[in-house]
């Protein structure tokens, strides 16, 4: 099964418990004649919402690329994500404006039998149902579920925080029913936000995993005609479609044959191993006994002795275009004007009569 009809049989399995847990509750409270049990069963139904949110977002995702959207309609599923956690945002909000106005109008809560049996059925399903939804979110890599599992999850607890109070308060005269309810909402509310926070980052375009970044440079590494990797980015469109590019170095000594060879055995394992549809440039490392690569040894020693330089590549000589340039990834605390300036100063002596240029670059990984 693949990663998007598991996403959609999860929340199937959540909308089942949801209606069923109503149907329970409605039985219950047309047996019990309590309008309030009842009431809380129509609210079930519509916690179902979130699981349907999912749905629809998985199946518009699945549209394929068209004209406008070359890249498919993946990041649906974040807009998908979004939309729940708003929804869990809203609900932290709301029992927070109840739980401080308990605080000032504490109630004493009475409880029959029946409610007794709803409020620990709900809190046993809700609790299962929530590590379910939430445990393939994480799994699947799915927002949108991981949403939808902790939206179960913190109905459990509020569900449970006024069962707690409730007996604090029918054993010692004690009202908690404010206080807890209004941390709990607390930390709803920080939950919500965080939740808001992945697919946002997404969507803006957040840094490249550090783990990844390694795995990817190793393996490219593993190629016996690369010499280094540099310059890698990569852009999501959606959970199983990611864009990315990268630069290797090679021998001067290679043809545009071998290059381009190269080239698609690299980007065929990135697709094949990650599912990166990855384009790959290339930068040429001088070799032999020539002034090219006596250059090469004599700038990338300057640049060496620069602690506020993580990296250097891309060193080009040409005495046609009477130039010369090389890029370097600067520490981000760095003055990168300054640097720049005093990179270029310090070699313009190896080369009095071309032109220097230093090009900076970025990390784009965690």
């Amino acid at each position: 099964m693949d990663r998007s009809a598991q996403i959609i049989r999860t929340s199937w399995v959540g909308i089942v418990t949801n209606v069923l847990l109503a149907a329970f509750k409605a039985a219950v409270g047309l047996l019990a004649n309590s309008v309030a049990i009842v009431m809380d069963a129509v609210n079930n139904l519509s916690d179902a919402l979130s699981s349907i949110i999912t749905i629809v977002g998985t199946k518009l995702s699945l549209r394929p690329a068209d004209r406008k959207h070359p890249f498919g309609h993946g990041r649906i599923e974040y807009f998908s994500a979004i939309i729940i956690a708003v929804i869990v945002l809203s609900a932290g909000v709301t029992s927070l404006i109840e739980s401080v106005k308990k605080l000032f109008n504490p109630t004493v809560p009475s409880y029959t039998t029946a409610t007794l049996v709803v409020i620990i059925v709900a809190i046993v399903a809700k609790l299962l149902l929530g590590r379910y939804v939430k445990h393939k979110g994480e799994q699947l890599k799915s927002d949108a579920l991981v949403a939808s599992g902790s939206d179960a999850l913190f109905d459990a607890i509020i569900t449970l925080a006024t069962l707690v109070s409730a007996g604090v308060m029918l054993l010692w005269q004690v009202s908690l029913d404010g206080i807890l309810g209004a941390i709990i909402s607390l930390v709803i509310i920080k939950a919500g936000v965080e939740m808001l926070a992945s697919p946002i980052n997404q969507l803006l375009g957040t840094s490249i995993p550090k783990e990844l970044t390694n795995e990817i440079k190793k393996e490219v590494m593993a190629f016996d005609e690369v010499q280094g990797v540099y310059d890698l980015i990569l852009h999501n469109y959606g959970p199983s479609v990611i864009i990315g590019s990268l630069h290797v170095s090679v021998r001067d000594t290679l043809t545009a044959y071998d290059i381009h060879g190269l080239g698609r055995r690299i980007a065929t394992e990135m697709f094949a191993r990650h599912g990166i549809i990855m384009t790959v440039g290339f930068y040429s490392v001088a070799t032999g006994d020539n002034r090219r690569a006596e250059l090469q040894a004599a700038v990338m020693q300057v640049v060496a002795n620069h602690k506020d330089i993580i990296q250097a590549h891309a060193f080009y000589y040409s005495e046609q275009d009477r130039m010369l340039s090389v890029d370097i990834v600067p520490d981000d605390k760095v003055d990168e004007e300054a640097l720049v300036a005093q990179v270029a100063a310090e070699i313009q002596p190896l080369v009095p009569d071309m032109q220097v240029s230093i090009v900076v670059d970025h990390n784009y990984s965690e």
